[in-house]
């Protein structure tokens, strides 16, 4: 078998990236019908509805689930794993997304200067997730790694 046999027959890695291209393209696509205009860092970009983390991990530790078990050391790894992505999702990279976007609030009004330059790029805002775009993205990545697992 060859290197892209090999690769292409791993049903946990082509869960998980499969849960990650479909979140962003339906991310993209959502963003594009909310705000009329096509932003092509959504297709690679974090934050959004769904989340593209967790649609990855899950899509992951469900492939794992079903082609290992439940009892499995790969399971165990996988879903510990997607429990820290997306209490992390939730948690730190949501807060920083706030702090982002009131700290480009503040920079509008007032351009900070730094060794003499202004400060003009703004902070990145789109950095973690509220809880319903996890879930959103956790069930995405389920229901993809369980479709997928007819075809393994």
């Amino acid at each position: 078998m060859t290197f892209w046999d090999e690769l292409l027959a791993n049903q946990v890695l082509m869960s998980a990236v499969t849960g990650w291209v479909v979140a962003q393209v339906l991310k993209t696509i959502i963003d594009l019908a909310l705000n009329k205009s096509f932003n092509p860092e959504r297709l690679v970009g974090s934050g959004g509805m769904p989340s593209s983390h967790s649609a990855t991990v899950c899509g992951m530790t469900t492939a794992a689930a079903l082609h290992y078990g439940v009892g499995s050391f790969e399971f165990a790894v996988c879903f510990i794993l997607s429990m820290v992505v997306m209490y992390d999702a939730m948690g730190v990279r949501r807060e920083t997304g706030k702090q982002a976007k009131l700290l480009n609030s503040i920079l509008l009004e007032n351009p900070l200067k730094l060794s003499g330059e202004v400060l003009q790029e703004k902070l990145k805002e789109y950095v973690g997730h509220t809880p319903l775009q996890v879930a959103a993205g956790a069930i995405l990545g389920i229901a993809l790694a369980v479709f997928m697992a007819q075809y393994y």
